[in-house]
């Protein structure tokens, strides 16, 4: 059922959830259409069972419907259950968001999510490159055009300064204070915050600033940092495929994307004794729950090392005095 069709009970009330996110909270357009498409998708669902407005919403309406997207078919899994256990999450915490505003806005008088228990989310570790890696990685743009510049630069900022993907290719030239060592970064919410850059990712933005970006500038180009052969700014999709490239140069035989770089910058943070509060400033993450899945990768590598290079630990025993 399209939105257009939506009883009025149930598509306005999102329509002004939408509107008090933009104005209210500054979410991202990107987080805005998620939000919206899952609340429309459990109007849907609500529409279908005969509810016309989110005042006859039930907590047994909406498990039925969380229950239905695991059993509901699609192009890749005709048998139902496509949906991912964070999907399902994520749309759950929509939802919760959303009844929490209808209460504020007295829509009706009880948050009907609140005894609703979600699925259980086990998070799996981040992966990361080692620190040999990363040397071959940031090695691999080899010579002085304007091209292995400006890939050069870009992976050493990827891996100095932990940006996402979003961020790094959003970046303008005033956001950049080379002589002060750092960048002021607009993350998810367009919350601001201060990220150092690394002695070597300077350099390596210094000589692309000097000699690489004159390249790419075309008439309309504006103040972003890293242009495209097109003048713009260059995509998320390419600064994917440049990392893949790399990566495949370098001989790297791990599946590398730009998030593996933000995964490594923090974890070799954590592992060099940086602190775990100034780890989430840097990244940027809202809540430190979500920074200490790195300290579960570090304490695993320590388990690896003592492993398998404590003697105590060696599956053959050596050989015992020789019988005379």
């Amino acid at each position: 059922m399209p939105a257009s069709s939506l009883p009025d009970g149930l598509d306005d009330p999102i329509r002004d959830f939408g509107n008090s996110l933009t104005l209210e909270r500054g979410r991202s357009d990107r987080t805005l259409e998620a939000y919206e498409s899952d609340l429309r998708q459990c109007a849907t669902h609500l529409a279908r069972a005969g509810v016309k407005d989110w005042k006859s919403a039930t907590g047994d309406h909406v498990m039925a419907w969380l229950y239905s997207l695991k059993l509901e078919p699609s192009a890749t899994a005709p048998a139902g259950g496509d949906y991912t256990v964070a999907s399902l999450a994520r749309k759950l915490s929509a939802l919760r968001m959303f009844a929490r505003h209808l209460v504020r806005e007295r829509v009706r008088p009880d948050d009907f999510t609140e005894l609703l228990q979600g699925p259980k989310l086990h998070r799996k570790m981040p992966g990361t490159l080692n620190t040999e890696e990363i040397d071959s990685l940031l090695a691999a743009p080899v010579g002085g055009d304007a091209h292995a510049l400006r890939d050069r630069a870009i992976l050493e900022l990827f891996y100095s300064s932990g940006l996402r993907v979003s961020e790094l290719a959003s970046l303008t030239l005033q956001q950049v204070d080379l002589e002060a060592g750092f960048l002021r970064v607009f993350g998810k919410g367009s919350k601001e915050r201060v990220v150092p850059v690394g002695g070597k990712a300077s350099d390596a933005l210094a000589a692309y600033l000097t000699a690489g970006r004159t390249h790419f500038v075309k008439p309309k180009t504006g103040s972003q940092l890293f242009l495209s052969e097109r003048g713009a700014a260059i995509s998320r999709q390419m600064l994917w495929v440049l990392v893949k490239k790399y990566a495949k140069r370098a001989g790297i035989t791990k599946t590398v994307k730009p998030h593996l770089l933000r995964h490594s910058f923090a974890t070799h943070l954590l592992g060099g004794g940086a602190d775990l509060r100034a780890i989430q400033e840097m990244l940027g993450h809202a809540n430190i729950a979500t920074t200490q899945i790195y300290t579960a990768v570090e304490e695993k590598r320590l388990l690896d090392q003592h492993a398998k290079f404590h003697p105590r630990n060696q599956t053959t025993s050596p050989a015992g005095p020789k019988t005379p």
